[in-house]
């Protein structure tokens, strides 16, 4: 009698700790699948659009955007008719949500120059990841979202000293001669399109993520 009661008692605790052990899995896997890019992926460097240092480190989270990040950027490449596109007179956009893939490729020179490092360039999209891609050439996942492609590289956190001290390095760069200056990032992008952000270059100056 009394082990029955034991077991049947047992089963409350079973049915809060499963949901909870779940939980916790979907938790651990957001990091985990970071912790496999940041190890496994290949160094991808991207050129940003023009940075205002005014608006680039409020708070606690600063935003950056690419020149992939701009449709009119990649609606030339080979791959973009196949993918789904909504007209408004004139004006062609991708339906809201979708994702596709941008094939970057290596610059010939990958020699970093005097300054930074010189940026991968888009060359083809995909609704699908392809396979089977040149050893120059790799794929990253983005999501048209609101106007713009996102690809989960746009938001970095950084300390407090550090954002003032990038800040004061934008403002310097920008005080010299000729138009606002655009800077480029180091990601990490593994072989299923996943990245992550490594660093970011203003200048010869490198400041990791």
């Amino acid at each position: 009698m009394n082990n029955t009661q034991s077991a049947t008692n047992s089963h409350p605790n079973w049915r809060f700790l499963v949901p909870l052990a779940c939980q916790a899995l979907l938790i651990l896997a957001i990091p985990a699948r970071a912790v496999y890019t940041s190890v496994t992926g290949e160094t991808v460097v991207l050129q940003t659009v023009p940075v205002d240092p005014y608006d680039f480190l409020r708070g606690y989270y600063q935003t950056l955007r690419y020149d992939i990040s701009r449709q009119e950027n990649l609606d030339k490449l080979p791959g973009w008719d196949e993918l789904p596109i909504q007209r408004n007179g004139d004006y062609t956009y991708l339906e809201e949500g979708t994702r596709f893939y941008v094939i970057m490729e290596a610059p010939e020179n990958s020699t970093a120059t005097v300054n930074q490092p010189p940026p991968w360039k888009p060359v083809a999209v995909s609704l699908n990841h392809p396979d089977n891609l040149p050893e120059n050439q790799i794929a990253l996942e983005g999501e048209y979202r609101y106007g713009w492609i996102d690809y989960g590289l746009e938001r970095y956190y950084m300390p407090e000293d550090r954002r003032e001290e990038i800040n004061a390095d934008i403002r310097q760069v920008n005080l010299k001669p000729g138009e606002q200056r655009a800077f480029v990032v180091e990601v990490k992008v593994d072989r299923f399109g996943d990245s992550v952000p490594v660093s970011l270059w203003v200048e010869s100056r490198n400041y990791r993520f």
